[in-house]
């Protein structure tokens, strides 16, 4: 029994040993973690005290990047925890839009490649500037003679030197890579308005997308509603003998309908929503109230074909990063062609005791140099005429993706502007067929009520309402996709173009068959 005490008690010691040596380790390791990472940033605030001593930095990393027709750059969202709260408030086309595009990936990746072109620009500045280096060191030189009665020697020397380097003229090499750099900024900053155009076209389209398919949603539960009506003015009428028990299964087998067509319609909403909520980066699951239906009556579409095309091709990100990167083509032609022409270059050092890698002296010196230095590239084996070559050959490259990159983008505009058009004539349509189907729904259900039409007259019209609500929602749909296409493809998307859609009034969408319902609903 003692035994197993002492033996139990040996354990707990020598577990509590264990655990107090992984303690310790643990504890070193992370103090040598956090040693290292405070090295890190040392060494960072030596190398590189400043931020941007060039003044390299464009105003776009500090403002924000301003889209078509805004006059400010889009506020950053904070992607707040998605609780019951938040999706209790209707989620606006704005706030949407506000949201993609502070966390999309795309857009944070263009963002950076703006920051890494800034720092090439630098780069190409910093060659107009000299360079200054400095090195110092502490030497010892003890030498003995084994076997002689030559006393030892030890020699004891401090050496400093400072070297400068200032290439005072070339023949366009650095201008050459300045302008360079500074068009390949340009097109970063293109290209990621580019991305931005993009994602707007994504989160639009998938926010209306999911509106239609709730708009559907509501447009079929009034048409179950009617179609639930129409059964019940049936079955009053068979119990008065107005009516026969077939008209009473045709309008059950109507209501079954409406009630399997608003199933699909259910089921088509939920498969937008969670799209929607995809695109807006929201936790999977989330199910936001999107606010009302949206109408647009901005008649910018109605321009002339000739206007996009000219806006287009001015101010498209696209072909303003292609133009760019054809300009950095062939400024590198003349860097490469300066690398073969002669440089002048100034050259200033001081040495003291000597200089590095010398044999050691017992006099102390100083020693100072100034020297202009010219030069002239003779013979490279034909190499540069190479690189020549091959930069030639990259602007007719970009000569040729800019006139591809045009043609695309134009023939984009020529064919959406024919579909806006085409679409919003189809939206006045859709409205002078759905009020007819109206007025049908209500003429034929006082004809009904009197007895001077059958079952089949007045689910006929039903149907015939049905499919001008079906039209008409689809013509907003198509109207609302080929606006926005038109926008996106000419490179004028902003979040002024999203407020040009408002709030529709007077219950066209979707409650364009109350009226209807409540026909029915007084029999």
């Amino acid at each position: 029994m003692n035994a197993e005490e002492v033996g139990d008690g040996r354990l707990i010691r020598l577990s509590g040993t264990t655990i107090c040596w992984a303690r310790q380790i643990v504890f070193g390791l992370v103090c040598l973690l956090a040693s290292a990472v405070h090295a890190r940033e040392i060494a960072d605030l030596l190398t590189t005290p400043m931020i941007d001593p060039l003044l390299t930095r464009p105003m776009v990393l500090d403002e924000g990047s301003v889209l078509p027709g805004d006059a400010y750059p889009p506020p950053c969202l904070e992607l707040t925890v998605w609780d019951r709260a938040s999706e209790r408030e209707p989620l606006s086309l704005s706030r949407a839009v506000d949201l993609a595009l502070c966390h999309n990936p795309q857009v944070k990746s263009a963002w950076a490649a703006i920051k890494v072109q800034a720092s090439a620009l630098g780069e190409a500045r910093a060659a107009y500037l000299p360079t200054v280096s400095a090195s110092a060191s502490r030497v010892t030189d003890q030498t003995s003679y084994p076997g002689s009665k030559t006393a030892s020697t030890t020699l004891h020397s401090n050496t400093k030197s400072a070297n400068l380097n200032w290439r005072l003229f070339d023949f366009g090499g650095r201008d050459a890579n300045l302008e360079s750099a500074n068009a390949l900024l340009l097109a970063a900053i293109a290209s990621h308005d580019a991305v931005l155009q993009k994602l707007l076209s994504n989160v639009i389209t998938a926010y209306f997308d999911a509106q239609t398919a709730q708009t559907t949603v509501v447009a079929r539960r009034k048409n179950e509603s009617l179609a639930k009506q129409i059964l019940d003015a049936s079955r009053r009428r068979e119990v008065r003998g107005a009516g026969s028990q077939t008209d009473t299964l045709q309008a059950g087998t109507a209501l079954a309908k409406a009630a399997l067509e608003l199933s699909r319609a259910q089921g088509a909403s939920h498969k937008a929503l969670a799209s929607l909520v995809y695109a807006l980066g929201l936790p999977i699951g989330a199910q936001p109230v999107l606010a009302e239906d949206l109408l647009d009556t901005e008649n910018r579409m109605r321009q002339v074909l000739d206007h996009w095309l000219a806006e287009t091709r001015a101010h498209h990100p696209i072909l303003v990063a292609a133009r760019a990167q054809l300009q950095s083509a062939k400024e590198k032609v003349a860097a490469n062609h300066a690398e073969g022409l002669p440089t002048v270059d100034l050259t200033g050092s001081f040495f003291e005791n000597g200089r590095p890698n010398q044999s050691l002296t017992t006099t102390k010196t100083q020693e100072t140099m100034l020297g202009v230095t010219l030069n002239i590239p003779i013979f490279d084996g034909f190499s540069r005429t190479y690189k020549v070559r091959a930069a030639q050959a990259h602007v007719e490259q970009k000569e040729a993706e800019l006139q591809e990159n045009e043609q695309q983008v134009l023939l984009e505009v020529v064919k959406a502007h024919a579909e806006a058009s085409a679409a919003l004539e189809n939206l006045a349509a859709s409205q002078k067929l759905l009020s007819a189907a109206q007025e049908a729904v209500s003429s034929m259900q006082r004809k009904f009520d009197r007895g001077a039409a059958d079952i089949l007259e007045i689910l006929n019209t039903q149907t015939a309402l049905s499919d001008a609500q079906q039209e008409r929602i689809r013509c907003l749909a198509d109207w609302r996709a080929a606006r926005l296409k038109l926008f996106s493809t000419a490179g004028q998307l902003g979040r002024g173009t999203v407020g040009q859609w408002i709030p529709i009034e007077g219950k066209m969408v979707p409650g364009f068959l109350d009226n209807a319902v409540e026909s029915v609903s007084e029999q």
